[in-house]
């Protein structure tokens, strides 16, 4: 039986292990202390840290545990959450407190004990609670027929939610907003795959009518998303540390969406836009560097798949608003549809 391949998360944090000399067997799920992390010791033991626990989950994966387990899927969502707080420099416990929710679920798993902490979600590091209407939708869903239909979404839904309650203790709801977004709309994507993968009960046997028409194959389809440069990156900046909060909440909803959203991606094409103003080489130069920094983010997020990424400058404007060049606010606003990242999807989605 071939074995669902993990994601290119899998590979980067095995490849943190393998560079920082660590073995999978020595390495401990604990990080350094927060006013420890200051050296590239200190960063490089814990990236080693991530990866031993990313390979034990490769390892059970390996003995017949599907990704899509519930148990399996609760523990690498919440590596992922603390991966992706480290890498955002959380200060607070988060990071350490949802690893150790990780390493509690895959002891049980590899000593095949029960009851498997995944049962529970703890509000970690005091994370308020939101969204009581979908922590009860969570819990109906973890009761019903259908559960192994769902089970990463709504695990990874559950995580979320506290990930949320987290961001909002410490920085507001700004912050704790995308990750709402993200439960809410793998919750809703859990109640519409309800028992679908249920075998219905088996019909008589049907005789076959010569020439009968053959099944029409899946056909891939194409999905165009376009993201604003304005609320990607810093005013007239490009590099992934001019990426506004915003921008990243944004990637990491396109991330879930591509991870979550499709049963089979073909290729996926970026490209970066400016507006009319300012010379034609240095707004190439800015169009590129924004598709790449996009193209990196996806491929950090473990999106594997080919990823090409252009610049195309001043070409292909939205809207003109006239023929004035002097910069004033109203036409930079105006021109604002112009500054652009689009993103073009080909593949098979995920039916609903």
């Amino acid at each position: 039986m071939k074995k669902t391949n993990l994601t290119m998360r899998t590979s980067l944090l095995l490849a943190m292990m393998l560079t920082s000399g660590v073995s999978i067997a020595q390495a401990e799920p604990k990080l350094n202390a927060v006013q420890d992390r200051m050296t590239d010791q200190a960063i490089k033991a814990d990236q080693a840290t991530y990866a031993a626990t990313q390979a034990r989950i490769a390892a059970l994966n390996n003995t017949g545990i599907p990704v899509a387990d519930y148990n399996l899927s609760k523990a690498q969502c919440w590596l992922d959450v603390s991966l992706h707080e480290y890498t955002r420099n959380d200060r607070s416990n988060f990071t350490q407190e949802a690893l150790t929710q990780s390493d509690a679920i895959l002891t049980a798993l590899e000593q095949n004990t029960q009851p498997n902490p995944a049962e529970q979600t703890p509000l970690v590091n005091h994370a308020d609670k939101l969204r009581d209407d979908l922590w009860a939708k969570a819990a109906n869903l973890k009761a019903g027929k259908g559960l192994k239909c769902y089970a990463q979404k709504l695990a990874c839904a559950e995580v979320e939610l506290v990930h949320a309650g987290n961001e909002n203790k410490q920085q507001g709801w700004r912050h704790a907003k995308p990750y709402i977004q993200i439960a809410e709309d793998l919750v809703a994507e859990a109640e519409a795959t309800g028992n679908r993968c249920i075998p219905a009960p088996v019909p008589a046997p049907v005789v076959a009518q010569p020439n009968a028409p053959v099944a029409a194959p899946v056909v891939a389809e194409v999905e165009q998303i376009n993201l604003s440069a304005d609320a990607l990156f810093k005013f007239d900046k490009s590099t992934g540390d001019a990426l506004l909060p915003e921008g990243r909440a944004t990637l990491d909803g396109l991330i879930t969406k591509l991870k979550i959203g499709y049963v089979q991606i073909n290729s996926i094409s970026l490209i970066g836009y400016t507006d009319r103003l300012g010379s034609a080489q240095y707004n190439q130069k800015l169009s590129e560097q924004r598709a790449l920094t996009v193209k990196r983010y996806l491929q950090n997020g473990g999106i594997n798949h080919v990823i090409e990424a252009e610049g195309r400058g001043k070409a292909d404007q939205v809207v003109a608003c006239g023929t004035s060049t002097k910069p004033t606010n109203p036409l930079t606003d105006c021109l604002q549809t112009n500054r652009r990242v689009t993103v073009q999807i080909t593949g098979v989605k995920r039916n609903k």
